[in-house]
């Protein structure tokens, strides 16, 4: 493959031809024009009713938007079934094997390729080519390529999306059926590579959920049911309450209305910053004035847990600060006993995170009380488990970081080579 092929520079207008910045070195003639109504044909979906339950219990696959991976067109999740009678009794229709899957509403710009006939919702704007000089894989990553111009479309002011009558007069470059099947093959071969890597990373995700099942105490038991060798004979573990172990300190939000308070260096932690173990950056910044004005600072190693939020339906977002940072008034800063590991109370307040009690505020949002959190019983043995304990599983989080770079790597990559091997958006689309 190479960026510096000769390729042909014009067409016979004398205008620059279409042509992409990287191409196979076996391929020189520019690309053509075509809009995607002459390829084939547009097919959408339906929803059948949900009150007939007989609908729902045939044989036909049948998908929403959310069945679709963002990042492969291979993957569709198959966990719903209708019936004939719910295809003829509703908008839903049965597309053949090799039906482009574009959702066009709810998640635009996802999009798949079915190997089996199957019905979608209505979010869908399918098509299915009948050209014989169109490949229906190389043109679905050619639209994956285009998502920026799909995403322009709008439905109104509420729905964003685009219709059949949107995209019918879209036009595209195409290149030979050869060239097509050559792009169609490197892109899938990557996505399997990418695909494999992930499955990797969910493996290693897994496993660790798994362990730490396996390292702390069940409800009801006071010892694990995996113990290191050489702590088999320590005994039972001591139960603690959260609060005879731990300080709490409360954050806050220095006034707005102060612009000397924020665009500092100290990360003001909230619950959109709480996704990785280890907190050291923010959505936003305050300056040290802001200290003591409205909000305060959590020392290095102290352990974070948001304790109101609508997050708390799904996961309860616990960490420790890498470095000092500030926190809103929805996060808890826990200030350890010097007896107590941090990173193996880190870790098992995540194994038993389904077990803190999230109350339901009027405005809808979830909250931890602080009495419960202060009462929350937890088990410790000695010092030299707890970090054993704690090496353990910090190494396999090392790991799965590894793999997850890995992972984001060949992605990236993907990103990259689908901006080089198909012409830029502003020369290859327009409406005829």
């Amino acid at each position: 493959m190479s960026s510096k092929a000769k390729t042909t520079d014009t067409n016979e207008e004398g205008k620059p031809a279409l042509v992409p910045k990287l191409r196979f070195p076996e391929f020189r003639d520019a690309w053509e024009k075509k809009a995607l109504e002459t390829l084939g044909y547009f097919t959408g979906g339906g929803t059948p009713s949900r009150d007939k339950a007989s609908y729902w219990t045939g044989d036909i696959p049948w998908i929403s938007s959310s069945d679709l991976n963002e990042d492969s067109l291979s993957q569709i999740n198959i966990s719903r079934f209708i019936t004939k009678q719910a295809v003829q009794e509703s908008a839903t229709k049965i597309l053949p094997a090799k039906s482009i899957l574009l959702v066009s509403r709810v998640g635009v710009g996802k999009l798949a390729v079915s190997t089996f006939p199957l019905c979608t919702s209505q979010d869908f704007t399918n098509f299915t080519t009948t050209d014989a000089e169109t490949l229906t894989l190389f043109l679905a990553y050619l639209l994956k390529s285009n998502k920026e111009t799909l995403l322009s479309f709008n439905q109104g002011t509420s729905i964003k999306g685009f219709t059949k009558d949107n995209i019918a007069s879209l036009c595209l470059g195409f290149p030979s059926l050869p060239e097509q099947q050559k792009i169609a093959d490197c892109l899938s071969s990557l996505d399997e590579l990418i695909a494999a890597q992930a499955r990797k990373v969910n493996a290693l995700k897994t496993h660790k959920k798994g362990l730490m099942q396996q390292l702390f105490p069940r409800e009801g038991e006071t010892v694990p049911r995996l113990r290191f060798p050489e702590f088999q004979d320590d005994g039972e573990w001591e139960m603690k309450p959260l609060g005879s172990i731990a300080s709490f300190s409360s954050g806050g939000t220095p006034s707005k209305d102060n612009p000397e308070y924020w665009n500092g260096t100290i990360p003001w932690v909230s619950a959109s910053s709480m996704y990785d173990l280890v907190v050291e950056k923010a959505d936003h910044y305050v300056a040290p004035l802001a200290i003591g004005n409205g909000t305060r600072i959590a020392k290095k190693g102290s352990i974070l847990i948001l304790v109101r939020g609508s997050m708390l339906f799904k996961r309860v977002p616990i960490c420790v600060a890498g470095i000092d940072v500030a926190f809103n008034q929805d996060v808890k800063a826990l200030d350890l006993d010097s007896s107590i590991k941090t990173g193996f109370l880190l870790y098992q307040l995540l194994a038993f995170q389904s077990r803190f009690s999230i109350n339901e505020t009027g405005i809808g949002a979830g909250k931890i009380e602080l009495d419960h959190l202060k009462e929350f019983v937890l088990f410790f043995p000695n010092a030299t488990e707890q970090q054993r304990i704690a090496d353990c599983l910090s190494k396999l989080d090392e790991f799965i970081t590894a793999e997850t770079q890995k992972m984001d790597a060949l992605k990236t990559h993907k990103k990259g080579l689908m901006q080089g091997l198909f012409p830029s958006t502003n020369t290859q689309t327009g409406i005829q």
